[in-house]
């Protein structure tokens, strides 16, 4: 639900904010372009769309994979599309950037001494890798997929990053861009908002059972949360 400016100033105070990352800090289209197609053709497929891609984020790199492989591909394909990713990820960046005014809002959350992290469905590598290049010294605590994180909706990310900053579900908002990652702030019990300058359209999160507990237009609008 979209709530009026009055509305939100009436709104509790938050001092913790986790950010998904693809699509809500950072644009990567370009780069997860320029990388799935890169596996693709060596393999002898196909290459996506833009669009075809775009529809395939938000659920972890092994899912993009899976999806861009043709119908057919066999295990063996699968894996080795996967290795193939983790030996290149790290080339493919110049072309990623920060949405227009996160990092401005990220220094202000800084300023007003609020615990700041991120939980991704990205491959914890890359996490670490785009970060330290696009946002680096941004945030506190930073989580992508690993052994011991699986990819949201599941919380377990969030909540290892709310133990890190000392804090509790009730001071702590998440912020992202697709229906899995307000599923995910709602299993972890923490206040959820949807940006919409992100990868999907507001009607992914109700055909998904996934309305966010607040929309926002523009990164400066999350600071209205903020104590």
């Amino acid at each position: 639900m979209m709530f009026a400016r009055d509305e939100r100033k009436r709104m509790k105070k938050f001092d913790t904010f986790i950010f998904d990352l693809d699509g809500t800090l950072l644009d990567t289209i370009p780069d997860l372009v320029l990388l799935t197609n890169s596996i693709l053709t060596d393999l002898g497929f196909p290459e996506r769309t833009p669009e075809e891609i775009l529809s395939f984020v938000g659920s972890g790199v092994r899912r993009l994979i899976y999806l861009a492989l043709p119908e057919g591909a066999t295990p063996e394909e699968q894996e080795r599309a996967m290795d193939l990713w983790n030996a290149r990820f790290h080339d493919y960046y110049h072309h990623t950037t920060p949405f227009p005014g996160i990092p401005e809002m990220l220094d202000e959350l800084r300023e007003r001494r609020c615990g700041i992290g991120v939980v991704s469905n990205k491959l914890q590598a890359g996490v670490d890798l785009i970060m330290s290049i696009r946002l680096p010294d941004k945030t506190d605590v930073m989580f992508g997929e690993s052994e011991l994180i699986p990819r949201k909706p599941d919380p377990t990310g969030i909540e290892m990053a709310m133990r890190m900053l000392k804090t509790a579900p009730a001071d702590t908002v998440y912020v992202g861009d697709s229906p899995g990652d307000i599923l995910a702030a709602r299993n972890a019990g923490v206040f959820a908002v949807a940006v919409t300058w992100g990868y999907h359209e507001k009607q992914d999160f109700a055909a998904e059972n996934a309305e966010p507990d607040l929309f926002v237009d523009t990164p400066e609008e999350l600071l209205e949360l903020a104590r």
